[in-house]
């Protein structure tokens, strides 16, 4: 069964684990301040989740900050990039040019390299932007060890990174990408910003500069943390880029209006009930040196979960998951959790009724069935679905309930069929 988030393979594993003892064999703590270590991640997360507001532009320029960025941040989106970019439709040919704003130790670059072998032999320019040049220098001495160990002999990396130091917005000097990136970028800009209202123009402003940087046959892939807030501006950077022609190729099955934009229908009331979109999938095949060093920070992370757009090339003919499905057929992408029906969360058994949430064409969706059968579908599986007459909805809700049936049937990589 195939999703967004395929686990690593053989070889993609072995580079993800690899990073935690490259990062000390390139950049290496003197032994005096590696007792640290575990400390100045724990601070480091804490400015970037509760301590906001203490945090300054410039943190990847302070060097105990950098050196857990580089050993917790950097392996961890790694690992989470090389777990998606496998299923990603990433058409790059030789020559193309891509665009990476706020790339810190080029942890984009890294994890292509690593998860996507069938690209490492194209000539490739990428073009990497951050404020920090530190983090940009630090990356691309990561990114060398690992293209050279990687690398036949007497051959060399075909791939050619260039480091601009700058913030987005300023004024840039280069030819547009065919596919412009931004990964953990914009929440640490809009995360201050008072009400939805108040991130509509953020994020309207975000895609007059993204779509212009980016050829017209190009692609934009935004991802950020998968919380509500992060779901809300994904949902609408998906608004924005398809009014200008940029419909949604992932993790969208349709291009119809974003049935899960997170805001909650009370007026953001906090007890509303919200839902967004976002994934998640278990760490168990992340580097055990990264979950030691988790453990030691006391930031244990047994679940990766993000929010993405793949935006694709201005007035594409749309993807052949977007095409409009017949009336009694409807794709369906599977966000949620598994959880117990009302007045089956007695029943634990694998024939208990379980739903998880789902996006459509339709709006939301309720896909139900036994236990066994939806636990299968893992965050981020695609499923066509049998729409029955008269259509049932979920009272609390208010999705389309959907049911699944029992024979699972294998289609294209990152898709499921229910038959």
């Amino acid at each position: 069964m195939e999703t967004l988030f395929p686990p690593l393979s053989v070889e993609i594993r072995r580079q993800v684990d690899s990073i935690p003892a490259l990062v000390d064999q390139v950049l290496p703590i003197p032994k005096r301040f590696r007792s640290g270590l575990s400390r100045d991640v724990a601070e480091l997360s804490r400015l970037l989740t509760s301590g906001r507001g203490e945090r300054n532009d410039s943190y990847l320029n302070e060097a105990p900050l950098l050196s857990a960025y580089l050993r917790y941040f950097l392996p961890w989106n790694v690992y989470r990039l090389a777990r998606l970019f496998p299923s990603l439709p990433l058409p790059l040919a030789a020559g193309d040019a891509l665009t990476d704003l706020g790339s810190g130790p080029l942890t984009l670059p890294i994890a292509l390299w690593i998860s996507r072998p069938d690209l490492r032999q194209l000539p490739l320019e990428f073009r990497c932007l951050d404020r920090s040049g530190p983090a940009l220098e630090a990356g691309k001495k990561i990114f060398t060890a690992l293209t050279s160990s990687n690398t036949a002999a007497n051959t060399s990396c075909p791939w050619t990174i260039k480091t601009i130091r700058a913030s987005l917005g300023e004024p840039v000097r280069f030819s547009k990408a065919k596919l412009l990136t931004a990964v953990n970028l914009f929440n640490e800009l809009f995360w201050k910003l008072p009400g939805v209202s108040a991130l509509a123009s953020f994020t309207e402003k975000q895609a007059r500069i993204l779509s212009p940087l980016t050829l017209e046959s190009g692609s934009i892939l935004a991802l950020e943390p998968g919380v509500p807030r992060c779901g809300e501006f994904i949902s609408l950077l998906r608004a924005s880029l398809s009014a200008k022609g940029r419909l949604p190729l992932s993790p969208c099955p349709h291009t119809g209006p974003c049935p899960l934009p997170g805001i909650p229908a009370a007026s953001r009331s906090e007890k509303a009930d919200t839902k967004w979109c976002h994934f998640a999938f278990t760490t168990t095949d992340a580097p055990a040196a990264l979950h030691r060093l988790s453990e030691a920070a006391g930031i244990p992370k047994e679940r990766a979960v993000l929010s993405f757009l793949l935006a694709g090339p201005v007035n594409a003919a749309l993807a052949p998951a977007s095409e409009p499905a017949p009336q009694d057929s409807l794709p369906v992408r599977v966000i949620s959790d598994p959880f117990p029906l009302t007045g089956e969360g007695k029943r634990n058994g694998p024939a208990a009724l379980h739903g998880r949430y789902g996006c459509s064409v339709r709006g939301l969706v309720l896909v139900s069935g036994k236990r066994d059968g939806v636990e299968t579908l893992e965050s981020g599986t695609q499923v066509t679905l049998t729409a029955t007459t008269p259509e049932k909805r979920d009272g609390k809700s208010g999705a389309l309930v959907l049911g699944l049936s029992s024979s699972l049937s294998l289609a294209s990589p990152g898709f499921i069929d229910i038959i």
